[in-house]
């Protein structure tokens, strides 16, 4: 079955979406090239290198007709189709490009669903990135380090690093790489992932959007902004001193620290499962639809 939507009501949600993304956008925007990254607004931008222009872009998803677009530039995008005067996704075109990284995805979501969450990390990962660097080659070297160098070590030193997530632990320094009690890789991350990491939340708004058309824009607008929540976590955890941004530490070498992000992630974990869940929804009925009959 279609939903149909009059133009009217498709051009409301629309400029609804822009205008959501519009404002969540807004800072990074207007800093553009000003020359000092901002580590926390700057982030989901440059780490998933997805812009703001393409998140603004809206989508309603599979099985949605949009009356009236047949006379637009939505008719000429790539994976939709004409029905009359309006524009759907062609949900076949899209899985023949598309099939594998739907099934990669969904394979991950599902298998990061079926996991209880570890929340023994306390974000150190961010500390395992400047383990034993000069303070000149950190990633964020234009912000002091809370502790210093030698603070920053010692923490990273006194505790267990059990980082389960591929491309945190990639950034680890040398140094840091053989403390952690997993050695995670690309292969092994359908095997690793587990809901209670946080750059794994972020990641449920990198899987949104690259399978857009697909996932509707209103699910990557709502994991982008849990992925802009976790990031402000991840770097008041962190070792860098950002209070000038505004950002009060959480210091987890402290017990008052510890309780914070455990109580924080606890949270960020119940957030990111449902994305996830309504994720897999889209991801299977879009399976499912492919074996229906198209309607004229």
């Amino acid at each position: 079955m279609r939903t149909v939507l009059t133009r009217e009501a498709w051009t409301a949600l629309e400029a609804a979406h822009a205008a959501r993304v519009d404002a969540a956008t807004a800072a990074h925007r207007e800093r553009g090239g000003d020359g000092r990254s901002h580590p926390v607004e700057d982030f989901l931008f440059r780490y998933y290198n997805h812009s703001p222009a393409r998140l603004r872009r809206w989508h309603p998803g599979p099985g949605v007709l949009l009356e009236g677009a047949a006379g637009t530039e939505r008719a000429g995008w790539r994976h939709h189709r004409c029905v009359g005067d309006g524009v759907e996704l062609d949900v076949e075109s899209f899985l023949d490009h598309r099939g594998a990284t739907v099934d990669f995805v969904t394979g991950l979501l599902a298998a990061t669903l079926s996991r209880p969450p570890h929340l023994g990390c306390f974000g150190l990962h961010e500390w395992a990135m400047v383990h034993r660097l000069d303070p000149d080659d950190v990633r964020h070297a234009g912000w002091p380090l809370r502790l210093g160098a030698e603070g920053t070590d010692a923490v990273l030193e006194r505790h267990t690093v059990r980082c389960s997530h591929v491309d945190a632990h990639r950034f680890f320094t040398p140094t840091a790489v053989p403390r952690n009690q997993l050695q995670p890789t690309r292969a092994t991350q359908v095997a690793l992932e587990q809901p209670g990491c946080l750059h794994a939340g972020m990641d449920v708004y990198k899987w949104a959007f690259k399978l857009a058309p697909l996932v509707p824009s209103d699910l990557t607008a709502d994991a982008f902004d849990l992925a802009r929540d976790i990031r402000v976590l991840d770097m008041e955890a962190s070792p860098y001193d950002l209070r000038e941004l505004g950002y009060d530490p959480v210091p987890i070498e402290t017990p008052e620290g510890k309780a914070e992000y455990l109580e924080r992630q606890r949270a960020f974990t119940v957030r990111s499962n449902a994305l996830r869940r309504r994720l897999l929804d889209v991801l299977g009925s879009s399976r499912r639809r492919r074996e229906e009959p198209v309607d004229a």
